[in-house]
């Protein structure tokens, strides 16, 4: 094909689009629609797994004493955790600078009352497992040594995030579909109404020796360019929104500030991802149409 002919029938792809405005905006709109809830959902799971990462890296657990426990015995359980096979450190922490961790939540007036004999706080120690796959063995192990009131359960919150990914995923896989089943629906129909519109000029093409390959192009771009178009408009959407939503999620949950992924680390990727797939979507949409009405009704749409 020369390429005088390919500008062609680029340029009349472009201009169909413009030609069918109203079928073309709700291709658009439906298509967006659905890129911006599967982006969504693979940056949720994404992020999710960098929490349950992030959980696993720091392989550490606080281990709090009763608040009656005595200081010098305190000091002494150190001995205790370090010959735990699996514990590699053991961080003491007075119930003092627990206090602290509080000061600014409790008020100046409310702090300097909890001090000395008021602080309803124990001693605690941060330790640091080997292995997080023992994580139950090691906590029996603590849990029989005096003065041990709880410890904290990191692989619960692994296992809350883990379940939240597998809703997020599945649900996220039931909108996709469902949106590009309609989608296809839109797009297919917005092909049809635009060959429809021009199938005087197609019959002529065709009595001339027109290929149906040179007839399907034009139309393949314009679906494409829907596609892709829609694509480019999610992925800003999901992008310029994903700092926000991510600041004030870590507001809530400090610990989403720390482990999800920022902004420059998503951007790229998002918007490759959600183009590519709008292309996809856009290409297989317009082939679907394109070919059947060849084809099949291409007689029925051409008056031939």
């Amino acid at each position: 094909m020369k390429l005088h002919s390919l500008r062609y029938l680029i340029r009349e792809g472009l201009k169909n689009i413009l030609s069918n405005r109203m079928m073309s905006l709700a291709s658009v709109v439906v298509l967006v629609s659905c890129l911006i809830i599967t982006g969504s959902a693979a940056l949720i799971s994404v992020n999710v797994n960098a929490l349950i990462a992030n959980i696993g890296d720091d392989n550490q657990l606080t281990v709090y004493l009763k608040p009656d426990f005595p200081d010098a015995d305190s000091v002494k359980l150190r001995a205790k955790l370090s010959a735990i096979e699996n514990i590699t450190n053991c961080r003491y922490r007075t119930k003092d600078d627990v206090l602290k961790d509080y000061q600014e939540t409790l008020g100046k007036d409310l702090y300097e009352t909890m001090q000395g004999s008021g602080n309803p706080f124990g001693n605690e120690y941060r330790v640091t497992l080997k292995d997080l796959s023992l994580y139950d063995q090691t906590v029996k192990q603590i849990e029989t040594l005096d003065g041990i009131d709880k410890i904290s359960d990191r692989s619960d919150i692994a296992g809350k995030l883990t379940r939240l990914n597998y809703f997020v995923t599945v649900a996220g896989l039931w909108f996709v579909v469902i949106l590009a089943v309609v989608t296809l629906f839109i797009i297919s129909n917005t092909i049809k109404m635009t060959m429809y519109s021009r199938r005087f000029e197609i019959g002529i093409m065709k009595s001339v020796g027109a290929t149906n390959a040179f007839i399907r192009i034009p139309f393949l771009i314009e679906a494409m360019g829907l596609g892709l178009i829609s694509g480019l408009v999610s992925s800003a959407a999901v992008i310029l929104l994903y700092e926000p939503v991510r600041n004030g999620a870590s507001g809530v949950i400090h610990l989403i500030g720390k482990a999800t992924l920022p902004t420059e680390q998503i951007w790229f990727p998002t918007l490759l991802a959600m183009s590519a797939s709008g292309l996809l979507i856009g290409l297989v949409g317009g082939f679907i149409s394109v070919s059947r009405y060849l084809n099949k009704e291409g007689g029925a749409i051409f008056g031939t």
